[in-house]
């Protein structure tokens, strides 16, 4: 599969303005980029910490798979994001390893990249999403 690094971490939270505040009143962190992905329901803010980003998620709709997250489980860590050169391939390729896919092909995600995810029943219980430029 060829994980490279891992390209962010998807937290789920309830007001994103709040959410902000946080992470730069107190953490000192800078969010560069706020942005809706309209088909996930969902409006987003990232940070970068080192090499990685921190990706907070504020549901658009009670519907949408983050408010269904914040709903049954609360405000947390939602996933693990792993960059791969090809979301599509790495997917086809957990697929033949036997792993549940909640997507079946990479679609377009926050900040232009291809996106897909591993079902946490196949994956220790934890969301994993795979990212690829």
């Amino acid at each position: 599969m060829n994980i490279s690094h891992i390209e962010h971490i998807g937290i789920a939270v309830n007001n994103l303005e709040e959410s902000i505040k946080y992470y730069e009143e107190v953490l000192g962190m800078k969010c560069y980029s706020i942005e809706e992905v309209i088909d996930q329901k969902v409006k987003t803010a990232f940070f970068l910490v080192g090499d990685t980003k921190i990706e907070l998620l504020e549901s658009t709709s009670p519907d949408g798979p983050i408010g269904k997250f914040i709903e049954k489980k609360g405000q947390g860590i939602h996933h693990i994001a792993f960059a791969v050169p090809n979301a599509s391939e790495a997917l086809k390729t957990a697929e033949e390893r036997g792993v549940q896919l909640v997507d079946k092909v990479s679609r377009k995600g926050a900040e232009g990249l291809n996106i897909g995810f591993l079902h946490p029943k196949s994956t220790n219980g934890v969301l994993t999403e795979l990212c690829s430029k």
